[in-house]
């Protein structure tokens, strides 16, 4: 991976900003790459001993999150957590699962108390590409805002937007944006950025991937130059890089694990199958006892191949564009409780999905590249726990996935199989008690065509926005 130059030709003095060198963590050092030229790798940092409250964390937030089982913090988290909290901008990478939502959730809520926060002017800002990535978001953030006295609101689109308004208008501090919805807002009024004091882009580079940069850029721009900016991407590519040189500035930067690799807690499977086995081995996979994440390349497909595996007996739900919110997070509750074993989701709106103990990721659709394949993988093998991946491809597909496993860093274990093979049988685990199709949660929620609050929908809505002058 190339290493991002972090050089900001927009540098800007900032207030109450430490200067930059090496910062202590605990009895660790952590090296960081100078400002005045691009690094030539951002730097690996190994798990640290530090508790949160050695890291400067404050007592109520500790206590919050002890509340909720969280003791010793992960990697990144020990890495950024002293420039965050020192007010310095922050360039973090890790991979899904790694706790980056943590390493600015909790320097936000702590720098961010004791504050005045007007109505309709939030102080706090977190863009996010997806509706459910902005829901776990807030739920990992509410808890530490009210341990500090903040309150916090989600703003996206596929809902209406009055209570998203009324809570601006009731001085919510901190709000978790999907950039559509709140450049739709912005544009209406109801919504100003100039009192954002900081800002932070999470899994920028899926916001690269929906082409949001523009509207992100414009969004940022609304916010003030002396404001701290953090931002987390799981691969620092080009794309990334236009947001880097943009809006941070000596920006502290820490990476946690290779972005060129799976983790080596996978397996990786590449299971070569006839055309019209395809769903008869999807269902074999999901039809066993393990808690399984079935990816497709589009809406359509995820619905389709959501009622096979209903008529087969399988636990699942579906989560893609063409369901209402209320749908939506319906099936991921069900999904995250276990109530239903199986979820059937497409690229777009899996990204960002958080729970943990799945046991099998299933690729139905090979990816269409690299990047999006190490992202769905990371679903499983989460906070060191073992998992399996399994790509589904056709003969006319090898050549294709040939070259996706390379540029992943991947090497499987291929086999050529059929829906009664026993290599099925032993990678799904015994088989899972069959559910009437009257009984699953995917049959009773009627797919309901919403306005999108990420993609190409959102981004038209919030053109005229991006075309305004400021």
């Amino acid at each position: 991976m190339t290493a991002l130059p972090i050089e900001n030709t927009h540098a800007r003095r900032r207030r109450g900003r430490s200067k930059a060198g090496p910062a202590r963590v605990g009895q660790a050092q952590v090296t960081r790459a100078p400002a005045t030229a691009p690094p030539r790798g951002v730097t690996e940092i190994a798990t640290l001993s530090a508790t949160f409250a050695e890291l400067g964390v404050p007592a109520p937030v500790v206590t919050a999150l002890a509340g909720v089982g969280i003791t010793m913090p992960f990697a990144i988290q020990a890495a950024a957590l002293p420039d965050a909290l020192a007010g310095r901008d922050v360039l973090g990478r890790g991979r899904t699962g790694s706790g980056k939502t943590l390493a600015f959730a909790i320097p936000l809520v702590a720098r961010l108390a004791g504050g005045f926060t007007s109505a309709c002017r939030p102080r706090g800002l977190v863009l996010v590409p997806t509706r459910e990535l902005a829901s776990q978001v807030m739920a990992a953030l509410a808890p530490l805002a009210r341990a500090m006295g903040l309150t916090v609101s989600a703003i996206f689109g596929g809902t209406g937007q009055n209570p998203q308004v009324a809570a601006l208008r009731k001085r919510v501090d901190i709000i978790v944006a999907c950039p559509g919805r709140l450049a739709d807002l912005i544009e209406q009024g109801h919504c100003h950025l100039g009192d954002v004091e900081i800002s932070v882009v999470d899994e920028a580079d899926h916001m690269a991937d929906l082409g949001f940069l523009p509207v992100v850029r414009r969004l940022m721009e609304g916010t003030p130059a002396e404001g701290q900016r953090m931002l987390f991407s799981a691969t620092l590519d080009n794309a990334v890089d236009v947001l880097v040189r943009r809006f941070l500035n000596d920006p502290a930067v820490h990476s946690v694990d290779s972005a060129a690799a799976a983790p080596a807690a996978m397996v990786h499977h590449l299971l070569t199958v006839a055309p019209g086995d395809r769903v008869g081995v999807v269902a074999a996979l999901a039809g066993g006892s393990k808690r399984s994440l079935v990816f497709t390349r589009t809406k359509h497909g995820a619905q389709k191949l959501t009622r096979q595996l209903v008529g087969a007996g399988v636990s699942v739900v579906q989560l893609h564009g063409n369901l209402g919110q209320g749908a939506r997070e319906r099936n991921l509750a069900s999904f995250s409780s276990g109530a239903a074993r199986v979820m059937v989701a497409t690229d777009i709106a899996a990204r960002g999905i958080h729970v943990d103990g799945i046991d099998l990721v299933i690729h139905a659709d090979p990816p269409a590249e690299h990047k999006a394949y190490l992202h769905r993988s990371g679903r499983t093998a989460r906070a060191g726990a073992a998992g399996v991946v399994i790509t589904v491809q056709s003969p006319a597909q090898a050549a294709d996935v040939r070259m996706l496993m390379r540029r992943a860093g991947v090497v499987p274990l291929a086999a050529s199989v059929s829906p009664g093979s026993a290599l099925l049988r032993s990678i799904a685990g015994p088989p899972a008690r069959r559910v009437a199709p009257s009984a699953q949660p995917a049959a009773r929620e009627a797919a309901v065509t919403a306005s999108p609050g990420t993609g190409r929908g959102a981004a038209a809505a919030s053109a005229r926005y991006r075309g305004r002058r400021r």
